[in-house]
């Protein structure tokens, strides 16, 4: 009998200690000390079931395999009652834990949905960006090959301005070589300057006495008629065809050329004579005094002819005459193969 109270309030002991455990809901730190408190209780409740063994044992022999097992019965409740509080409190921790989990999660499910508003509103930048890279890439390439366009006629450029300054310099060694050469020139033309106003003096004077001295010239042919003689005596020859009569002092009628002013003459004539075998000659004077004689003999081979130029010095109303040679005779026609001519060359 006393056995089976021994063994009565021990379940009992045992019931309660489970009670206890499921009854109690404790977290946090709260759990940590009442656990404390818990482990006391247990230990006590293992010094009253042990001290009421020991007053039984006393009291009533039992039987020690029913102690043994009690003992191992009481061993695996207690075992069994600290692993549930234990569980509890993990329980309770990881509940804690998942809370706050929870938490994190909601914010962070939150703050997803702000990242992926933001997101969205990024990709929508992204794709405007890209087409605006797009964009610019073709503006890019645009750019590069005008660039590129611009480095190939700058490089022309600079190939064709140094070759402008080589040009250049050349230009300006000619131009200080011209310079030069025009100062020359300058100075040159000032000593020219002062020649051609002297000059220019002397010729106004020239002409101031030109315009005070007479012109004489004079220019005929003989006749168109042909043969002229031959006669047994000196005839003078009338040069009919004037060409040139300035200052009228040659007369065809008469053939005679009278000096208008004293001064120094240029005197020329030609003969020509057609006749076979015969002589052809002029004589040229200067008033009665015989100047030359021109004269040629005609052997049938030819035409022959004579020429001759005098410069004489006259006085004012002296004359020149042609005459023809004694037993000769000249010929003329349109060709005007006979003339006589003269000038005056100054006035003395």
């Amino acid at each position: 009998m006393r056995s089976a109270a021994v063994f009565l309030a021990l379940l009992l002991c045992l019931q309660w200690t489970w009670a206890q455990g499921e009854s109690g809901e404790v977290t946090g730190t709260d759990a940590e000390t009442e656990g404390g408190n818990r482990q006391e209780e247990v230990q006590f409740e293992i010094q009253g079931v042990g001290a009421a063994h020991d007053q039984s044992s006393s009291q009533t022999n039992i039987s020690p395999d029913i102690w043994a097992e009690l003992k191992e019965l009481r061993d695996m409740a207690i075992e069994q009652k600290v692993e549930l509080r234990n569980s509890k409190s993990k329980i309770e921790k990881l509940e804690q834990e998942n809370a706050a989990t929870q938490a994190r999660l909601t914010a962070s499910e939150s703050k997803n949905a702000v990242l992926e508003a933001k997101m969205s509103f990024y990709e929508g930048v992204v794709k405007e960006l890209q087409r605006e890279n797009m964009v610019l890439e073709t503006r890019m390439s645009s750019s590069e090959n005008e660039v590129a366009e611009l480095k190939r006629e700058n490089a022309a450029t600079q190939a064709r301005l140094t070759a402008s300054e080589s040009k250049n310099a050349v230009l300006e060694a000619r131009m200080s070589s011209y310079e030069d050469m025009v100062k020359t020139l300058q100075r040159e033309n000032k000593v020219l300057e002062t020649r051609m106003s002297s000059s220019e003096n002397e010729v106004a004077e020239l002409k101031r006495e030109n315009a005070d001295r007479p012109k004489v010239a004079f220019s005929a042919g003989l006749t168109d008629a042909g043969p002229v003689g031959p006669f047994n005596t000196e005839i003078t020859l009338k040069f009919s065809k004037v060409f040139t009569n300035i200052g009228q002092a040659y007369s065809p009628t008469t053939g005679i050329f009278t000096a208008p002013v004293r001064g120094v003459y240029y005197f020329r004539f030609t003969v020509w004579g057609g006749r076979p075998s015969a002589w052809m000659g002029a004589y040229l004077y200067h008033n009665e005094k015989r100047m030359t004689l021109s004269y040629d003999y005609n052997d049938e081979q030819a035409y022959v002819s004579a020429s001759n130029a005098l410069i004489l010095q006259l006085e004012k109303g002296d004359v020149v005459y042609m005459t023809l040679y004694p037993g000769s005779g000249v010929f003329d026609d349109s060709f005007n193969r006979t003339i006589f001519s003269g000038f005056l060359l100054f006035a003395l």
